[in-house]
């Protein structure tokens, strides 16, 4: 069983930045894709990156592309979110969440999910 702990969210205004971090338990942590996903109010959880179990492949949301930058140290069973130039619409709950094997874009593949961490973009 994997568990997930988000931390780093806050306020912060519109250009700033943040670091979100996601500390996992178990031993065989470097099996899992993670991902990171975020929900606004009163809309869907929605994709934002995600990271293969090795850290060799990324992906990320349009939206984020080249302002969001995941990254993982499995030394440390840890997955962050490094998110710069941030805008009032990223302002979200983000979640970290975990799946066996390959890593996909897809919210229903993620089996483990954190609590979520806040982040309010203030224009």
């Amino acid at each position: 069983q994997v568990q997930l702990v988000e931390s780093g969210g806050g306020a912060v205004q519109a250009g700033g930045s943040l670091r979100l971090s996601c500390a996992a338990s178990g031993r065989t942590f470097s099996s899992y894709a993670m991902g990171w996903f975020r929900q606004a109010p009163g809309k869907e959880r929605e994709f934002v990156a995600v990271i293969s179990g090795s850290g060799a492949i990324t992906a990320y949301a349009d939206s984020v592309k080249g302002r969001f930058t995941i990254s993982r140290v499995n030394a440390k069973n840890t997955v962050y979110l490094q998110m710069n130039s941030l805008k009032f619409e990223d302002t979200a709950v983000y979640y970290c969440a975990a799946k066996y094997g390959v890593a996909t874009m897809t919210r229903t593949d993620f089996t483990h999910w954190g609590q979520g961490t806040q982040v309010t973009v203030s224009s």
